[in-house]
């Protein structure tokens, strides 16, 4: 084991300043731009021509960002090791007509995205955010980052049968309020978002905004062993994904690969658009690497017939209250190291040559890991894994970090694995 760790538990504070700065995908891949720009990346736009420079380039399309490293001397077929993630979340998103109410209660209709933990969302302080799509043909992120809306929940005197299980009908009764009033007009919302944001009056004509938990991360436990925060699923991977990026581009003179960070939107919903994972964003952007190299179609295929990917998600720590919803042989636990995903069914795309791959990685690195397996009983989710092996034909890996409350608007990790996942993307990303 030749490569010391990297990162340590200031990793895990750093990643709690980037979930209080990210709380939407295009909020998310800002503030990742904004970090590989301090290691010296610089942004390209997809209608420029592209060179064959060395150096790190990163491309941002809405919610996705794709960032590279060229070595000095890199061959048009050098392979790519990269990081897979995605910068969504399940949450509550504005709706095309937003301003609603009834009984004195000015609302927010939304709808609801992914599959969240409804109940997670009732009670809390939630803020306001997204991107606006201007006149002039531009955008403007926006973050109203206080308390503004809240998702009420029904006293338990007017639902005696609540202790038998909460039932929450997801167009009744997740429509947060935000005000007092019975002159409920259209526009109202957007145009109090103009003024929040310094824009003039009428100069927004498209909105993806989303609400979130205003309150910020933090560490939990008597000796703050966990962290809890919004988003780990799966921001914690594009924090751990950006930050391993820019460590290898430090000093990575002597690569023998093209180390890439392929964070996409959309994963909760399916990953078909355009910034998702089983969209053309990443083969594009590899297809064009390789022809800016002055590579030709051969290259290419040789290029990714040696490229391996690791998926970056979040992964299911044992529960200690329901450890018989868990396989009983595989238990990951939190600050466990990060996890090796298996579902014979190709629901994760790992095997066993893949999981060679992850386990030299962690060696590499000094990190532990650990392997999560489904409950035969239980059906497995999925993640961007199978789509990236399919659409690209590359080998990938599932793989992530132990979490409790997935899909909750408040998760919980161990405070340690943050740090122990990325040294383990930097060993991987070295190749």
């Amino acid at each position: 084991m030749s490569e010391p760790s990297r990162f340590d538990r200031g990793h895990t504070d750093d990643l709690m300043s980037f979930l209080a700065a990210a709380p939407t995908p295009y909020h998310a891949v800002a503030n990742a731009g904004a970090r590989l720009e301090k290691a010296g990346f610089r942004q390209v736009a997809e209608t420029d021509a592209w060179d064959g420079t060395a150096g790190g380039k990163y491309v941002l399309r809405g919610g996705a960002i794709i960032a590279w490293y060229v070595p000095e001397g890199a061959a048009p077929h050098t392979p790519f090791r990269i990081v897979g993630a995605h910068t969504d979340s399940p949450n509550l998103r504005v709706k095309p007509r937003p301003d609603t109410g009834a009984h004195g209660f000015r609302q927010v209709a939304v709808e609801i995205y992914g599959g969240p933990l409804m109940n997670s969302w009732l009670d809390r302080d939630l803020g306001l955010a997204g991107r606006l799509s201007l006149r002039d043909g531009s955008t403007r992120l926006v973050d109203v980052a206080r308390p503004l809306l809240r998702v009420p929940q029904l006293a338990i005197h007017l639902d005696r049968s609540v202790g038998e299980g909460l039932k929450l009908d997801k167009q009744r009764h997740l429509q947060p309020i935000w005000g007092l009033g019975d002159d409920i007009r259209d526009g109202d919302l957007i145009a109090f978002l103009e003024q929040e944001s310094g824009l003039p009056a009428g100069s927004v004509t498209g909105w993806d905004l989303m609400t979130y938990t205003v309150e910020p991360p933090a560490y939990l436990g008597r000796d703050q062993e966990l962290m809890a925060g919004p988003r780990l699923d799966n921001l914690l991977s594009v924090h751990a994904g950006t930050a391993a990026l820019a460590a290898v581009a430090a000093g990575g003179a002597d690569l023998p690969c093209i180390p890439v960070l392929a964070a996409f939107d959309h994963e909760e919903t399916g990953s078909q658009s355009d910034t998702g994972a089983d969209g053309p964003l990443l083969g594009s952007v590899l297809e064009r690497s390789v022809l800016a190299r002055g590579g030709s179609y051969e290259d290419r295929a040789r290029a990714l017939a040696a490229t391996v990917c690791l998926s970056s998600d979040m992964g299911h720590a044992v529960h200690p209250n329901y450890a018989e919803r868990h396989d009983p042989t595989h238990h990951p636990r939190a600050n466990g190291g990060p996890i090796l995903k298996v579902n014979v069914n190709n629901r994760y795309a790992t095997d066993g040559s893949g999981r060679a791959v992850f386990a030299a990685a962690c060696e590499k690195a000094q990190v532990p890991f650990q392997t999560f397996v489904s409950n035969n009983s239980m059906p497995c989710g999925t993640t961007i894994g199978p789509i990236t092996a399919a659409r690209h034909g590359i080998q990938t890996v599932d793989i992530g970090a132990a979490i409790l409350s997935m899909h909750s608007a408040r998760e919980l990790c161990g405070a340690d694995d943050p740090f122990l996942l990325a040294n383990a993307l930097v060993a991987f990303l070295e190749g």
